[in-house]
């Protein structure tokens, strides 16, 4: 009974939460799932920040004035490449975990993964370009 004891011991992390985001000492699939979660969370984060943004429009002409102003400062644009980042890797990377979990590219899942990152990061740049210049 004690040996079962400290197998569940070692096998259950003591902060679980924490342990959802190490990738030490792991493969590239952990790193790519972790950082799928972290996108996650943020794009949830995002969509509430969103909404409290828009009720700025609730205001009337005053808070769409606010609104503009806001929407045009560096710091706005900068979280729109972050958010633009997000959507991209989580969608892309969301591709790949399906595909897989269909049983489709399980094999060539490095380079599913490296070649879904490629075509990414040339949407972020193209994305990112049009957010500055418009």
């Amino acid at each position: 009974m004690q040996d079962v004891q400290s197998t569940q011991d070692t096998v259950r992390p003591k902060r679980p939460l924490l342990a959802w985001f190490d990738v030490r000492s792991r493969k590239l699939g952990s790193w790519a799932f972790a950082l799928n979660r972290l996108t996650g969370l943020g794009l949830v984060l995002y969509l509430f920040l969103h909404l409290v943004i828009l009720s700025l429009l609730l205001r009337g002409e005053a808070g769409w004035d606010a609104f503009i102003k806001l929407a045009r400062s560096p710091l706005f644009l900068l979280m729109d490449a972050v958010l633009i980042f997000g959507i991209i890797y989580h969608g892309l990377n969301g591709i790949r975990v399906g595909m897989v979990g269909l049983g489709y590219g399980v094999r060539a899942q490095r380079g599913l993964f490296w070649t879904l990152m490629v075509i990414g990061a040339a949407l972020l740049v193209a994305s990112i370009w049009l957010v500055f210049t418009i």
